[in-house]
């Protein structure tokens, strides 16, 4: 199967880009929950939190600091991360990402 995030990744498929590293993109949600709704992405596939190795423990850590990065970046004051993992947990693309959800606190 397909993976939208992989094409975004490897930009066969366009997105709102906002910052993009070594390992990491962000860019912005098409369905945004939130004033500010943007996606961190791991450019390497892993399905989800359930699908994580032992050899990935460093990467989720560097995943956090690159979304501290991007919320500085787009001047973030404050903000919130979510993950989600599965269909019943609200996970839509099986690629592993963490939503940074800024605005005002009430409609976050």
């Amino acid at each position: 199967m397909e993976c939208i995030f992989c094409n975004i990744v490897e930009k066969k498929v366009k997105a709102d880009m906002v910052l993009e590293r070594e390992k990491f993109i962000a860019f912005r949600d098409i369905h945004p929950k939130a004033p500010v709704h943007l996606l961190a992405v791991p450019r390497k596939h892993i399905d989800s939190v359930d699908h994580l190795q032992g050899e990935d423990a460093g990467l989720m850590g560097e995943l956090l600091l690159f979304a501290k990065e991007v919320a500085r970046e787009q001047n973030l004051e404050g903000y919130k991360l979510q993950i989600n993992v599965g269909r019943k947990g609200g996970q839509v693309i099986d690629h592993i990402h963490l939503h940074i959800l800024g605005g005002n606190a009430e409609e976050i």
